[in-house]
């Protein structure tokens, strides 16, 4: 049963089946309504082109929330990355020093070399290096070039 695609598929339903399928209804009624008044200028051919254009500003924002949920999941799979390149190496875990260290650190550290890595992720915790900081003492910069 967890093979089920109902387990697998997460949805935010306010986002899905409330805001997503409202913005499309009015944006297709209000473009439709405008597009039967269009080329007058009366108050209710305005009125229709503004509806029409908030409506579908509205959603061409929701459309752009794609790409924060997947920014949101890029930062969780680099967190990931760090935590284990650092228990691979100390045979430690990051947990302790990752409760130190601002998200913008972790992935700053994640260009940092094997060699570099435990001490500059304990010096950024210790010294509350900035992110830029924590970039300029990296002698072996690993660039991340798959990050959007």
């Amino acid at each position: 049963m967890a093979d089920s695609p109902r387990f697998t598929r997460r949805y935010y339903w306010p986002h899905h089946f409330v805001v997503l399928p409202a913005a499309l209804v009015l944006t297709f009624y209000a473009g439709r309504r405008y597009a039967a008044v269009a080329g007058a200028d009366t108050d209710e051919s305005r009125l229709w082109f503004t509806l029409a254009a908030v409506a579908a500003t509205l959603l061409g924002t929701i459309w752009i929330m794609r790409q924060h949920y997947a920014l949101t999941l890029q930062d969780r799979l680099a967190r990931l990355e760090v935590r284990q390149r650092y228990f691979e190496l100390t045979g430690q875990r990051f947990q302790p020093v990752e409760a130190r260290l601002s998200l913008s650190q972790i992935l700053s550290l994640r260009f940092a070399s094997d060699a570099e890595l435990p001490n500059l992720a304990a010096a950024a915790a210790a010294e509350k290096l900035a992110p830029a900081a924590i970039r300029e003492r990296i002698q072996q910069f690993q660039p991340d070039s798959m990050r959007v």
